[in-house]
């Protein structure tokens, strides 16, 4: 008999958890180990539960999706973690997969599309939902922020000054500087406040209140 697939699934809201459950539920190659609703909860549970696959939400209290997406990736590794998520922005996307996730799927897709990208991320493969793909796909006239730029705003949204972000990543404040310019008129945003409202809408900001 074929061994079941373990999931755990991590969504602060009740609705959404419970919905995925009963749908997984209803397959016979799936076990669900449980529903947490938060990222600290599947950090400190996921020695014990050692699940095969996480879907995970990016925007969640305590620990955020991505924070908790590489504290687990280093704790166990194997484990495949697929993003559930509302957003489609490229931006917020490609920082997911950069933390180490193996998979996005937005939360409007049908659901038997949910089992499905389980079963790839179990082969060993990426899975983008349509949805997805399409919003990596370089829009005519859009430039696409590089990883560096991505890895700045991350730093920036976790309350980082320019001159911390220099040490951290080794480069100057001039060039956190520029890079930070580049980012505002990539985005089409001219203020601070903006900068910090995009990086809460898209999951950059894990809810620690801090402004640029």
């Amino acid at each position: 008999m074929t061994r079941k697939t373990r999931v755990v699934i991590v969504d602060d809201h009740p609705m959404v958890a419970e919905g995925i459950e009963a749908l997984l539920d209803s397959f016979d190659d799936i076990e669900v180990l449980a529903t947490l609703s938060n990222g600290r909860e599947i950090v400190d549970q996921v020695g014990e539960l050692n699940p095969d696959v996480i879907l995970l939400d990016l925007n969640m209290p305590n620990v955020g999706g991505l924070t908790a997406t590489e504290m687990i990736l280093e704790r166990r590794p194997q484990t495949r973690i697929l993003i559930l998520s509302m957003h489609d922005s490229p931006e917020y996307i490609s920082t997911a997969l950069g933390h180490g996730a193996m998979g996005y799927v937005l939360k409007d897709v049908p659901t038997d599309e949910i089992k499905h990208a389980i079963d790839v991320v179990m082969t060993g493969e990426r899975y983008l939902c349509v949805g997805a793909k399409g919003s990596l796909e370089p829009s005519p006239g859009r430039e696409q922020l590089t990883n560096r730029e991505q890895t700045i705003l991350l730093q920036l949204a976790q309350g980082k000054s320019n001159k911390e972000v220099a040490l951290a990543l080794d480069i100057s404040v001039r060039t956190v500087e520029t890079h930070r310019k580049n980012i505002k008129r990539k985005l089409g945003i001219s203020s601070t406040a903006g900068l910090t409202r995009y990086a809460m809408e898209h999951g950059v900001l894990q809810g620690t209140g801090v402004a640029f």
